[in-house]
């Protein structure tokens, strides 16, 4: 399997990269393109995907804490 990466957006989206197979809750393949983005803040018209509706509505900074 390749790799693949998930990066979380500040204040937006997961941008998915990588061959991966994206599944509903029923199992069904849901399908996709090589790098899509995945909707975090639920007010996307084209669930699961990202279509931008959240800018300026949503509000998320996600960080690895660095232990010292």
């Amino acid at each position: 399997m390749s790799n693949v990466q998930i990066k979380v957006n500040d204040n937006g989206s997961l941008r998915i990269t990588g061959d991966v197979e994206l599944l509903d809750g029923e199992g069904n393949v849901i399908e996709t393109k090589p790098s899509f983005s995945l909707c975090r803040c639920g007010l996307s018209n084209n669930k699961p995907f990202c279509d931008g509706s959240h800018k300026g509505k949503f509000s998320s900074v996600v960080r690895v804490s660095k232990d010292e």
